[in-house]
C-alpha cells in the first residue's frame, strides 16, 4: 500500500476540539459586531456580507440583521462559507496580536514534519476557510507549520460529507502531482466525512482522541498520528 499524499482535517484531528470551541468561536462572536461595523465597506468584507444576504435570501438585509445572523450561525456551529471567511479575518487579528496561539497535537506535528521530509504531499481539508486554516498552522504552539502544507481545501470544493468534495480534491492532486485517489489518505475524527472520502476512492484513517465517541463503520481507528504512520507510512 503506497500513500503519496495525506489530507488531514484540523478540528479533533491535528488540533483539539476545545481550542476551536472554547477559544476561537467565542473570540469571533465577541468581535464580530465591531469588526463588521468598522470594515463593512472594505471590498473583502462587503463581498462576504453580500454572501450572507444571499444565504438568508434577504438582499436588503442591514448590518444588524447580518450580525445577528452570523452570531447565531456561530452558536449553531454552522458550516457556511461566508461565516467561515469572516471568522478567519477576525481570528487573524487575534493571532497577529499574540492573544492566542493555535493548539496542535505533538504527534501530528512530528509526523507532518517527517512525512514532509519523506516527500509525501500534505494537504488540509477543513470546513474553516483556507485563510483560517493557514492561521492555525502559521501561528501554532510549535511555530509556523505552513511550509509543510502544499494544499489547502475548504468548503468551496464541496461539503465535507459529500463524495464529490473528495473527488474534486483527488482531481486537483492528480493535476498537480499525477496522483490517483487510491494513493491519497484522508484523516478525520468524523465518520461521515470518512465515509464520503472512501466513496471517492481515498484511503481513510479515523482519529479517536480524548474519549471521543466511536460507532461502527469500516474505517481503521487510530489514537495518534504515530499509529497512522506505523500502519500506512
Amino acid at each position: 500500500m503506497t500513500i503519496k499524499a495525506v489530507i488531514t482535517d484540523i478540528e479533533g484531528t491535528t488540533s483539539s476540539i476545545s481550542f476551536v470551541h472554547d477559544v476561537l468561536f467565542p473570540y469571533a462572536k465577541k468581535n464580530m459586531a465591531g469588526f463588521i461595523t468598522q470594515l463593512a465597506k472594505s471590498p473583502e468584507v462587503a463581498r462576504e456580507l453580500d454572501a450572507v444576504r444571499r444565504e438568508i435570501d434577504q438582499p436588503a438585509a442591514d448590518l444588524s440583521t447580518i450580525i445577528s445572523t452570523l452570531e447565531q450561525w456561530i452558536a449553531d456551529d454552522r458550516k457556511i462559507t461566508p461565516l467561515k471567511t469572516l471568522q478567519g479575518y477576525i481570528w487573524k487579528q487575534g493571532f497577529a496580536s499574540g492573544e492566542f496561539k493555535s493548539h496542535m497535537y505533538s504527534d501530528a506535528v512530528d509526523n507532518l514534519r517527517a512525512w514532509n521530509q519523506q516527500g509525501i504531499v500534505l494537504a488540509v481539508y477543513s470546513s474553516g476557510s483556507v485563510g483560517a486554516q493557514k492561521l492555525l498552522f502559521g501561528y501554532s504552539e510549535y511555530g509556523d507549520l505552513t511550509p509543510l502544507i502544499s494544499h489547502y481545501f475548504d468548503t468551496s470544493v464541496g461539503a465535507k460529507q459529500q463524495p464529490g468534495a473528495y473527488q474534486a480534491i483527488a482531481e486537483n492532486l492528480h493535476e498537480q502531482h499525477g496522483l490517483v485517489a487510491s494513493e491519497l489518505l484522508f484523516l478525520s475524527d468524523v465518520e461521515a466525512e470518512l465515509d464520503a472520502a472512501m466513496s471517492a476512492g481515498l484511503k481513510t484513517g479515523w482519529l479517536i482522541r480524548n474519549n471521543q465517541p466511536e460507532t461502527g463503520g469500516e474505517h481503521r481507528r487510530f489514537s495518534s498520528f504515530d499509529e497512522v504512520a506505523r500502519h500506512y507510512l
